[in-house]
């Protein structure tokens, strides 16, 4: 694999990574968790257009594009861990040829921290995570935290009736979106292991939740990394951890097949994506050697590609293209919005 860098900005605390389809444009997207921080986009040929999505808003993990909505998206804004009451809220966004971005706010959930869309039947379902329930300061962690579900109007403004189908998940951390007998599904990791949440097969159906690991887990991802027609699981654990290992199923269970060999501290985020033509997992670590790196299957041995060390990405983001695979990072140590173009 070769890599070309694009530093397109620096960010202080540069801590979301995503992207959107602009009028058919691919458009990076950049956020802070600092407070009153920037959200910016960037576009072109080397992502060199940057335009502010908005500008006094800090404390964004996610944004994720509405299926089946034009230029729009929700975002999390105000999720902080040091602050109390919690501000955390969920934003809409969209963007309008005339006038820029236009943000309006959808509703209010104390540390509200991961979130996503599940489109199924035509229905946009929102599912999301807190956290913690609430906090006295940063360290407390005696509040668990819950998942939450609600289907998103046409006009996301109009707010979304919130239903709660979990509690008791503390340091409710990790998220990965998934696949599960057909359907789209949700992984959720806290200190009580992984749930598997899927959403209802009809309008008014019930969600169902399945743990499938015990455990102190703070992220997750699944990609079949050995092509044995099976998704392995990637983790990082404990919370904010010091360990990263590959799981594989055997005889119904989720056996450790594999350990990242270097010390790490921080470890942040996980992606499981085709990447370069191979299933691979990507991780980002936030201290130590504070690097970027690829796993990949190959000849039966699990081979490890450093992408950069010292940058330290809180979110990644992995984008396939036609003649070439992009990681949008977050570069949170080196406060870096950052894109490497992957070729093999």
């Amino acid at each position: 694999m070769k890599f070309k860098k694009i530093h397109c900005d620096d960010i202080t605390r540069c801590y979301c990574a995503s992207h959107i389809m602009i009028d058919g444009e691919l458009v990076a997207l950049f956020a802070s968790e600092d407070p009153t921080s920037v959200c910016h986009a960037y576009s072109g040929k080397n992502f060199e257009h940057k335009e502010v999505v908005w500008d006094n808003a800090g404390g964004c993990m996610s944004i994720i594009p509405i299926p089946g909505k034009v230029n729009e998206f929700l975002a999390v804004q105000e999720f902080y861990l040091k602050v109390n009451p919690s501000l955390a809220k969920i934003v809409w966004g969209k963007y309008e040829k005339e006038s820029g971005w236009v943000i309006k706010d959808v509703l209010h959930l104390p540390y509200i921290h991961r979130f996503d869309i599940y489109h199924k039947n035509g229905v946009n379902y929102f599912i999301g995570a807190t956290i913690a329930e609430d906090k006295k300061d940063k360290e407390d962690w005696s509040k668990p935290g819950q998942i939450y579900v609600g289907i998103i109007p046409d006009n996301p403004t109009d707010g979304i009736e919130l239903t709660r189908i979990v509690d008791n998940c503390y340091k409710n951390h990790g998220y990965s979106r998934g696949e599960f007998n057909g359907s789209i599904c949700g992984y959720f990791a806290s200190e009580q292991g992984v749930l598997r949440v899927t959403p209802p097969s009809e309008l008014g159906g019930q969600w169902t939740t399945e743990k499938i690991m015990d455990g102190h887990i703070s992220e997750i991802a699944f990609v079949d990394i050995n092509n044995d027609g099976i998704d392995e699981m990637m983790t990082i654990e404990p919370f904010h951890g010091n360990s990263i290992k590959i799981y594989k199923l055997v005889n119904g269970k989720y056996e450790c097949d594999f350990e990242y060999p270097t010390a790490i501290d921080f470890a942040h985020t996980l992606v499981g994506a085709k990447f370069c033509g191979k299933n691979s997992f990507l991780a980002g670590v936030r201290r130590v050697n504070a690097e970027l790196f690829v796993v990949q299957y190959i000849n039966d041995e699990y081979e490890i590609t450093i992408v950069e060390n010292g940058v330290g990405p809180a979110n990644i983001q992995v984008v396939n293209r036609e003649n070439d695979d992009i990681i949008i990072a977050a570069n949170h140590t080196k406060n870096e919005a950052a894109i490497y173009v992957a070729t093999i």
